[in-house]
C-alpha cells in the first residue's frame, strides 16, 4: 500500500496533474461560495472539457470540484446566512450568529481547519477500505451485482426526504430513459425512432446539464436578480484560539467519523451527515442552549461531517461502481465516458488512476487550506456580483459544453427539454438524485439482470439461492417495507378522516 501511495504521489505531483488539481479545488471553492449552482451542475458543465484529458487528470479535476465545494459552502453560510451548498445549511444556524457577534474570523477558521482534518482522515479511510471492499466484491457475479443495485435504490428511496412513491416513480422513469438506444445484448434499437441522436442513448452530459445547470438558473432567477447582502465585518483572528480548539476538537472528530460512515450509504453523504452531526453535537453539549446563539461546535461538527462524507462517497464508487450522491454519479459517468468502469477490478486494471486520485486528494486538501483563509476577502467580493450577470454566463457555458461534445445541435435541444423537466421536478417536489442514479446505472443493472436470467435459464430463483445475493435482496425488501408501511398507514388514516368528515 505504501509503494502504491508513493506511486500515486509521483502521478499527482506531476506539473499537469497539480495544475488540474488546483483548478478543480479553486473552481469547487468558487462554486461553493456562489449560492444556487452546486458541484453537480459544475461537474456536468466541465465534463465535456475533460474528454480531451487523460482519465487520471480528468477525475483529479472533477474530484477537486466535488470536495472543494464543501469548503466554499461555509463562507456564504457564515457571512450571508445563505448556504452556498446544500450541505452547509446547518452551518448558517450558528455560523451567522458568530459573524454577527464579530467572530466571523474564528468561525471561518474552524470551518476551514475542521474541513481539512476531516477531508484528510476520510481520504485515509478511502485508501484503507476501498481495496478491502474490492477484494470482497471480486466474489460478485451478475446476480450479486443486480441485488446490490436493488439494495442501493432501496437505501436511496428510504433516505429520500420526500414521498417514497415519488422517489420510486422518478427512479423507474430514469431506468426507462436509460434503456433508450442500442440493446447491448441483442444489438437492436429501442425507443430511438430512427433518430441518430437517440441511437446511442440519451447523453449523460446534456441530461445533467439540463437538470442541474439550466434548471438551477430557472429556479434562481425567481429570487436572485439583485445583489447579495453580505455582512460587513473585518476578518480578524482567522486562526482559532486555544479555547476555540478545546471546544471544537471533539466536534471535529465526531463529525469526521459520522460523515465518513454516512457517506458510504447511497443517498447519504454530506447533506445528511451535516444534519446528523449538528443533532449529535447539540445532544452531547454541556450547554445545548447555546446552540443557535453562536456555538462554535455547531460550525465545527457539520463542516467536518460534510467534508468527511465526500471521502466516504468514493469508497462504493471506486470499489463497487455504485455512486452515493449526484456528484459521484456524474464522476461515475465521466469514468465510463473515458472507457473506465469502476468496480472491483479498477485497482488492478487502472492502479495509476486509483492511487493518483487518492494522492491528489491529500494534495487538494492542503491546497484548500492554503487557498481559503488568505482569499476570504476575494470570496466576499465575488458574493456581491449580481445574479443577472452570472446566469447568462452559466447558460453560455452549458450550450458550448453540450455542443462541443459531439457538434450536435440536438444535444442542445435535449439539454433544454431536461432543463424544463428539472425545473418542474423541483416545483412538484421530485428529487433529481434517484433519477440521475437510475439513468447512470440503468445499463449496468439491466445487463446484470439479463445475464443472471441467462445463467439460470429464466429462473428468478438465482437471486435467492446464492447467499450474498439473497442477503442483499432481503435487505432491500426490508428497507422498502420500512418505508412503505408508515406511508400506507398515513394514507389510510387520511382517507379515514375524510370519510368521517
Amino acid at each position: 500500500m505504501i509503494e502504491n501511495l508513493v506511486t500515486g504521489f509521483s502521478i499527482a505531483l506531476s506539473w499537469a496533474n497539480l495544475a488540474y488539481c488546483f483548478l478543480g479545488v479553486l473552481v469547487g471553492t468558487l462554486i461553493g461560495v456562489l449560492p444556487g449552482i452546486g458541484p453537480g451542475a459544475t461537474i456536468s458543465l466541465l465534463m465535456p472539457v475533460t474528454l480531451h484529458l487523460n482519465p487520471t487528470s480528468a477525475i483529479i479535476m472533477l474530484s477537486g470540484i466535488f470536495y472543494g465545494a464543501m469548503y466554499g459552502g461555509s463562507t456564504t453560510s457564515i457571512l450571508v446566512n445563505l448556504p452556498g451548498e446544500a450541505s452547509s445549511v446547518v452551518t448558517c444556524i450558528d455560523g451567522y450568529q458568530m459573524a454577527r457577534q464579530g467572530r466571523a474570523g474564528p468561525a471561518l477558521g474552524i470551518a476551514c481547519f475542521g474541513s481539512f482534518i476531516a477531508g484528510t482522515f476520510s481520504v485515509l479511510g478511502l485508501m484503507l477500505a476501498a481495496p478491502a471492499l474490492a477484494k470482497t466484491a471480486l466474489r460478485f457475479g451478475p446476480p450479486e451485482y443486480f441485488s446490490l443495485m436493488f439494495l442501493a435504490f432501496s437505501i436511496l428511496i428510504y433516505l429520500s426526504s420526500g414521498s417514497p412513491l415519488k422517489a420510486i416513480v422518478i427512479s423507474v422513469v430514469g431506468i426507462f430513459l436509460g434503456a433508450i438506444g442500442t440493446d447491448f445484448i441483442v444489438g437492436s434499437q429501442r425507443f430511438s425512432y430512427g433518430s441518430l441522436t437517440l441511437s446511442d442513448g440519451l447523453g449523460l452530459v446534456p441530461v445533467v446539464m439540463g437538470l442541474f445547470g439550466v434548471a438551477d438558473v430557472m429556479e434562481s432567477l425567481e429570487g436572485q436578480m439583485g445583489k447579495t447582502a453580505v455582512l460587513q465585518s473585518k476578518f480578524k483572528n482567522l486562526l482559532p484560539s486555544l479555547r476555540d480548539w478545546k471546544e471544537s476538537i471533539g466536534s471535529i472528530l465526531r463529525g469526521t467519523i459520522l460523515g465518513f460512515l454516512l457517506g458510504l450509504l447511497p443517498g447519504g453523504g454530506a447533506i445528511i451527515a451535516s444534519f446528523v452531526s449538528y443533532a449529535v453535537e447539540k445532544r452531547v453539549a454541556k450547554n445545548p442552549e447555546k446552540f443557535g446563539q453562536g456555538a462554535i461546535q455547531g460550525v465545527a461538527g457539520p463542516e467536518s461531517a460534510n467534508n468527511a462524507g465526500v471521502g466516504g462517497n468514493f469508497i462504493p464508487l471506486m470499489a463497487l461502481g455504485i455512486p452515493c450522491t449526484v456528484a459521484s454519479a456524474l464522476i461515475l459517468g465521466a469514468l465510463m465516458m473515458h472507457g473506465v468502469r469502476p468496480g472491483p477490478m479498477l485497482m488492478q486494471e487502472y492502479p495509476h488512476l486509483f492511487w493518483g486520485v487518492i494522492a491528489s486528494m491529500y494534495v487538494g486538501n492542503a491546497m484548500l487550506l492554503v487557498l481559503n483563509l488568505p482569499l476570504i476577502g476575494l470570496w466576499v467580493r465575488i458574493l456581491t456580483i449580481p445574479y443577472r450577470i452570472l446566469f447568462p454566463l452559466i447558460l453560455l457555458f452549458c450550450v458550448i459544453g453540450v455542443y462541443s461534445l459531439g457538434n450536435n445541435v440536438w444535444d442542445i435541444v435535449v439539454m433544454v427539454i431536461f432543463g424544463i423537466i428539472g425545473y418542474l421536478m423541483r416545483k412538484f417536489k421530485y428529487e433529481a438524485s434517484p433519477f440521475v442514479f437510475a439513468l447512470v446505472l440503468s445499463a449496468i443493472m439491466e445487463n446484470s439482470f439479463r445475464q443472471s436470467l441467462l445463467m439460470s435459464e429464466g429462473s428468478f430463483d438465482i437471486f435467492f439461492t446464492r447467499p450474498i445475493s439473497c442477503t442483499l435482496m432481503i435487505a432491500g425488501v426490508l428497507l422498502f417495507s420500512l418505508q412503505a408501511l408508515p406511508w400506507l398507514k398515513r394514507k389510510q388514516f387520511a382517507n379515514g378522516r375524510q370519510d368521517e368528515i
